[in-house]
């Protein structure tokens, strides 16, 4: 009887679930999307409805072959990626692919990877949703225009290269904005005063300054802002008289936080391990999918981690009771259960990020998890456990004094039932202090009066936990972006982060401004937020997609037609001088970022690298004098200079770039430079294109060449073969070797980017016996050491390298 087939998104999930189902199941997975828009091409018919043309992803040929190969044997295909647009999207495109050989194609969701989840979802199967794939069609082909219709002008004003985003360049108008307040900004001086006090009843206690004159006390808008009018206060203070003039004492409480969503794991995990959203999201994505625990076996330690809402399940909520009354008492549960209700416009589709089974704490399971993963489940299963518990009960007392023409405060505050907090490690409150005991009209005793000069600051830089925490309440994007809009801003170079704050770049700026002067609708926040909600509407079935991107393009392409005429090249001209022609300096964009560029280029080249004060006014930046090395070049006999790439030192003539001559250095132990002296290249063949000598030469990264001795007469090159055949079926090519731009060897097809097969260790032309895949690889690992090895995903194949084989390669 044939076998039904579950296909779900990531290889990580196959082995979760293959343990705990049985025999009359197949699990495999699609490794994310299958098919998408082309890379080069719109890949959008605007004339039809918007209708998209989809292509099987490169390099996704295989995978698509070996489910449509399973689907064809299984009775009934269950899709069952993340349960979300994502998700929904992934399991519509392999539907669309595996429906020829096979329809009986069900949807599966599962909010957690459990027994009895994934059951109940087989179960429950369900036809796909076309109105959710609707919605992530709408933002795929939306995301689409925009980029490729706005990026071309950017490139031909701005820089080439560089791309246009829907809801990043709105991110970015966000962190510009913030820059530019920083600059406008003005500190004014203010002298804030403490008093340290003591009454009858010890200890001493210090106080604030809280009203002067009868006026709140506030940096900026009522404070004493010169030295004379602060000598002056102080004067009056120590010469006057503190008298008690309340003493007000209620007990407090406070309730428990509702349990993650992605947003708040996210800042959590930023503020306090210093994680990005992108780490966040892939730490908390292998927690999902499951981890080795011992004799556990794989095992899934929490919930989907894309999610807006704080709604728990029942189960999961008895469950944390149990675990409260058990290991802390019945005083820590709260008299009734706690429901949080999730805000407007939230998906509640999914529960929050919780534990799968809150009995694993995070002290069970340290000894098996990577540092970054048990501080990441420790986070969320500390704060489910505490969102279930009692509030803690504080007493809080707050002591005003009276003193000449001011009133000062103190706040004290007293833990006397931890509650919730004895789950999150936490034995106190932040900042407990507790003051003695007072008594209205009471005089006490100056002990010591501080005052000290301030300044205000400017608004703070975003760092990653309060951009995300804007995003999120503007309506900019979904829990599901937020990490890749971040990445996309710091990988396009629109913004870089320093101490963790980020910082706009001269290009994000520029951007920005001809964005916004030229696309005001689109970098219009308000705007971007409503294409989320509508783009919701259309998940949930009230709107249609294509009216959606109609109504999109009646203000977008007049919009874009205008800018393609009107934008002009970006070209900022500083009151800097060209100290050879005297013409003004612009800032410019090269591939190494910002720099100053003369005007009168090209008869002038002078260029010049800048920074900019926390004002944003420019700041030149002088060259340092080049070290000494005492090398001088063997072609023009110019001194040779220190130099520095993307792959390290060298040394580069002084007369570039009429001389180009470089070699690779070194330094002994007293610091001096000593020239590394190149291997003499073997001679290999002959050049078929002019007949002189074939050489074997090296690639600055690392990798093995033969290129003709007539260079550069003579441009004949070719990649170093192995002379193992590519094992791709129907491929004709040869693995031949390269290095990656980090020097790191792999051998690849001759024929890419026809042919995209590589492998990373050294191919031997051999089946594998365990799989009979067409070739085996030499590998080095630390258990291991140096062995033969199948590279074949899944097999796990391998062999002691024998004598015969030792001289090989």
């Amino acid at each position: 009887m044939p076998k039904d087939l579950i296909i779900v998104e990531s290889p990580a999930k196959v082995k979760t679930i293959s343990k705990f189902l049985g025999k009359d199941y197949i699990v495999d997975a699609s490794v994310g999307h299958v098919r998408d828009l082309p890379t080069r091409d719109l890949g959008v018919d605007e004339e039809n409805d918007f209708a998209p043309q989809y292509e099987v992803i490169k390099g996704k040929e295989d995978v698509v072959k070996r489910l449509k190969a399973a689907a064809k044997k299984a009775q009934t295909v269950f899709l069952a990626p993340d349960p979300d647009r994502e998700g929904e999207a992934i399991a519509w495109h392999v539907a669309e692919l595996i429906r020829p050989v096979n329809d009986n194609i069900r949807r599966i969701q599962f909010n957690e990877i459990t027994a009895k989840a994934v059951k109940n979802a087989l179960e429950e199967a369900q036809e796909l949703n076309e109105d959710l794939f609707d919605s992530q069609q709408a933002r795929r082909i939306l995301d689409r225009l925009v980029g490729y219709k706005i990026s071309p002008i950017l490139w031909k004003n701005v820089k080439r290269g560089i791309s246009a985003g829907r809801v990043q360049s709105v991110a970015l108008k966000i962190l510009v904005e913030r820059e530019k307040e920083r600059r406008a900004f003005r500190p004014d001086e203010y002298w804030p005063f403490k008093v340290l006090l003591a009454g009858e009843n010890p200890p001493p206690f210090w106080m604030d300054l809280h009203k002067l004159e009868e006026k709140a006390v506030k940096p900026g808008v009522n404070h004493i802002s010169n030295g004379e009018d602060a000598a002056a206060l102080h004067e009056a203070l120590e010469n006057g008289e503190f008298v008690v003039d309340s003493v007000q004492e209620k007990q407090r409480k406070r309730s428990p936080l509702p349990p993650y969503i992605t947003s708040t794991l996210q800042q959590d995990a930023n503020r306090r391990m210093g994680y990005s959203a992108k780490r966040t999201m892939s730490v908390a994505q292998r927690l999902y999918e499951g981890v080795e625990l011992g004799k556990q076996g794989t095992t899934a330690l929490i919930t989907y981690m894309r999610t807006d809402s704080v709604r728990i399940a029942k189960d999961a909520q008895q469950a944390a009771k149990k675990l409260i009354l058990d290991k802390f008492g019945g005083d820590y549960y709260p008299s009734k259960t706690r429901n949080f209700k999730t805000k407007g416009g939230a998906q509640d589709a999914h529960e929050a990020i919780r534990p799968v089974d809150v009995s694993i704490t995070p002290e069970d399971i340290k000894s098996y998890l990577p540092s970054e993963q048990y501080k990441l489940y420790r986070l969320i299963w500390q704060r489910f456990v505490a969102s279930q518990m009692a509030p803690a009960t504080f007493w809080d007392t707050t002591v005003l004094v009276k003193a000449p023409r001011t009133q000062w405060r103190a706040k004290g505050e007293r833990l006397l039932f931890p509650g919730f907090l004895a789950a999150m490690d936490k034995a106190k409150s932040d900042g407990d202090t507790e003051l003695p005991k007072l008594a209205e009209g009471e005089v006490l005793q100056l002990n010591e009066l501080k005052k000290e000069q301030k300044f205000t600051q400017p608004p703070p830089r975003y760092s990653e936990a309060s951009l995300v925490k804007t995003l999120e309440e503007l309506g900019i994007g979904r829990p599901s972006t937020y990490a890749a809009i971040i990445s996309t801003l710091l990988d396009r170079e629109y913004a870089r982060q320093e101490e963790k704050r980020f910082i706009p770049t001269e290009l994000g700026f520029t951007v920005s401004d001809q964005l916004s002067e030229h696309f005001q609708a689109l970098m219009d926040v308000g705007f971007t937020a409503q294409m989320e909600n509508l783009l919701d509407d259309v998940a949930a079935g009230n709107q249609d997609w294509v009216r959606l991107l109609n109504d999109f393009g009646g203000d977008f392409y007049p919009t874009l037609d205008k800018a393609r005429t009107e934008m002009a090249r970006s070209q900022q001209v500083t009151d800097i001088v060209c100290e050879n022609c005297g013409k003004p300096m612009a800032i410019k964009f090269g591939k190494t970022g910002e720099f100053l560029g003369c005007t009168g280029f090209p008869s002038c080249r002078t260029i010049k690298n800048f920074t900019r004060d926390e004002q944003g006014n420019i700041q030149v930046l002088e060259r340092e004098k080049p070290e000494e090395t005492g090398v001088k070049c063997e072609k023009c006999g110019r001194p040779m200079a220190i130099k520095q790439s993307r792959r390290g030192e060298f040394l580069g003539c002084t007369g570039y770039p009429d001389c180009k001559s470089i070699v690779n250095f070194e330094r002994d132990e007293n610091g001096k430079i000593k020239v590394i002296e190149s291997e003499k290249p073997k001679v290999v063949g002959t050049c078929p294109e002019c007949g002189g000598e074939l050489l074997l030469k090296k690639a600055r990264t690392g990798s093995r060449f033969i290129a003709c001795s007539n260079y550069p007469d003579c441009t004949f090159a070719q990649p170093f073969s192995t002379g193992v055949a590519c094992p791709k079926e129907g491929c004709e090519g040869e693995l031949v070797e390269k290095s990656s731009r980090r020097g790191k060897l792999f051998y690849s097809c001759s024929t890419y980017p026809k042919c995209d097969y590589a492998v990373w260790n050294w191919p031997i032309a051999e089946a594998c016996p365990k799989c009979e895949h067409p070739i085996l690889t030499r590998k080095t690992t630390k258990d291991k050491g140096e062995h033969i090895a199948c590279p074949k995903k899944g097999c796990g194949y391998t062999r002691p390298i024998e004598d015969k084989e030792e001289d090989e390669s």
